[in-house]
């Protein structure tokens, strides 16, 4: 507002300037005189001012005449393009002056504006590599799709700009869900340009997505090859592609490809637990015990899971509890102060009947670190110690209520998976998953706070309290619940694997 007001006082002033001035040239005598040899010229004030304005005009003249015959001189010289050049330079001038403006307009976030200056930068300028990507960024800003898409299809005519166009079409199929085309399109951006980075993690995310995770590997090589990632990044998310290769080709039917690539993830990263089961149980196949079990204690130093002890104690699957507590002995001498070491050592000596080892074992985890696995492992004690049918119920009860634990839980969006996956349920990351207690509201079970007088205070057959844990779930932990309430049932042999 204030500028504008500027610009009309200085218009009104420099009017009321001029006018002044050609009143008082009116009002002077006299004038200017010019002489040429013997020829005088006599003008007066104002006819010396128009004088002026005319040389000035036949100066700007002759440079312009003095340019096209420059200009001519060169096209006979053999510059064909000269005398051209000399005429479109001042739609140049526009074009490129409209150009700037219509990117000034969509860094704005004007969209109908950048439209119409692309419009105009593209009349003056006849050069669609510069004003088409200008036009197409313009069309989806303001929601026209259509109008983009035709422009990308455009820029794929020229070499210059078929990187663009293919990745225009990819984003645009993205958006749509067509990721099929999408993939295909990001393969052919990917061999364009190698290089460029987002095109590679496009292309990774969709790779993953359609299972193929043999190109991906290829994918994440390049990204490794030219400078986009950590080595040892690199390394880490290349076992968890090569274990997702070998559970794909195992569905498949291939055994032996299938142990290789299980192999293969586990050695590029030996803490990848999903990766080290699936190795020690391709090694147990093959009658491989001593290979399974370094295996298994490499990735126990690691990381202890219950999922390492599962796959432990499949290696002698017929040996008696007392003669498991000794071979795991190899697996808890290991991380003995983690919480899952010692909920494991509790379980084998609740197997072998030694309840007064176990409560040593399970120490103050279920107090410190109160979870429906260490509650239910206090109960069990209880049940093995001779407590009374109350006291074992009580524990139960504070199990319904009790975290589950750690799970596997997406590092970025906080979903929860019941099994390990390469790619998150929720929000689609790659390798985000860790073991870890998952966010109160997911881990808590729902309802159980409403049972708690009814587990604690009934007098109906302790099966029911077993019942309100799930044992259908196929858990250990609802395993030995219903174990704990009705220990008679229960024999050595048929002791649960630990999970």
């Amino acid at each position: 507002m204030l500028w504008s007001l500027f610009k009309i006082i200085l218009f009104v002033t420099a009017i009321a300037l001029l006018t002044l001035g050609a009143g008082f040239l009116m009002e002077t005598e006299g004038g200017i005189r010019i002489a040429v040899g013997s020829t005088e010229f006599n003008l007066e004030p104002l006819q010396a001012v128009i004088a002026g304005v005319l040389l000035v005009v036949a100066i700007w003249l002759a440079i312009i005449v003095l340019g096209l015959v420059v200009a001519f001189i060169r096209f006979v010289n053999g510059d064909e393009t000269a005398i051209s050049r000399y005429f479109d330079r001042s739609r140049e001038r526009k074009g490129y002056e409209a150009l700037a403006e219509g990117m000034i307009a969509l860094a704005s976030g004007e969209g109908s504006t950048a439209m119409s200056k692309a419009s105009r930068a593209e009349k003056y300028l006849n050069r669609p590599e510069l004003t088409n990507l200008l036009t197409a960024q313009a069309a989806e800003m303001t929601g026209d799709k259509r109008k983009a898409g035709e422009v990308y299809r455009r820029l794929l005519k020229d070499e210059r700009t078929q990187f663009v166009g293919v990745r225009g079409i990819m984003k645009q199929k993205l958006t749509e869900g067509d990721t099929e085309t999408a993939m295909k399109l990001a393969q052919k951006a990917f061999a364009l340009k190698p290089r460029h980075t987002e095109t590679q993690d496009v292309l990774l995310g969709l790779q993953a997505r359609h299972n193929d995770w043999s190109g991906a590997r290829k994918t994440l090589g390049a990204k490794l090859k030219y400078g986009d990632l950590p080595r040892d990044v690199h390394k880490r998310r290349d076992a968890v592609l090569a274990l997702s290769e070998a559970k794909g080709v195992l569905n498949e039917g291939n055994d032996i490809k299938a142990r290789e690539a299980a192999i293969e993830a586990n050695r590029l990263s030996p803490d990848l637990v999903p990766a080290a089961v699936m190795a020690a149980r391709t090694y147990i196949e093959t009658g491989k015990p001593r290979y399974a079990t370094r295996v298994l204690v490499k990735a126990w130093t690691a990381q202890p899971h219950p999922d390492i002890a599962a796959a432990f104690a499949e290696i002698v699957p017929d040996e008696t509890p007392a003669e498991r507590l000794v071979r795991f002995r190899a697996l808890t001498k290991h991380r003995d102060g983690d919480p899952e070491t010692r909920m494991l050592l509790t379980e084998l000596n609740i197997a072998s009947e030694d309840y007064a080892a176990a409560r040593a074992a399970l120490g103050d985890l279920p107090d410190v670190l109160p979870s429906q696995r260490a509650l239910t492992l206090l109960a069990a004690i209880e049940r093995g110690e001779g407590a009374d049918d109350q006291t074992v119920r009580a524990l139960l009860a504070r199990a319904v209520t009790a975290p589950r634990g750690p799970q596997w839980v997406c590092e970025n969006c906080n979903h929860v998976h019941a099994a390990w996956t390469p790619i998150c349920d929720g929000c689609e990351g790659f390798d985000t998953l860790a073991w870890k207690p998952a966010p109160e509201t997911d881990h808590a079970m729902q309802g159980g706070a409403e049972m708690l007088p009814m587990i604690v205070g009934a007098d109906e057959d302790v099966d029911d309290s077993a019942e309100l844990l799930d044992p259908d779930d196929g858990s250990e932990d609802a395993v030995l619940e219903a174990e704990v309430l009705e220990p008679e049932t229960a024999s050595a042999s048929d002791t649960p694997k630990p999970q």
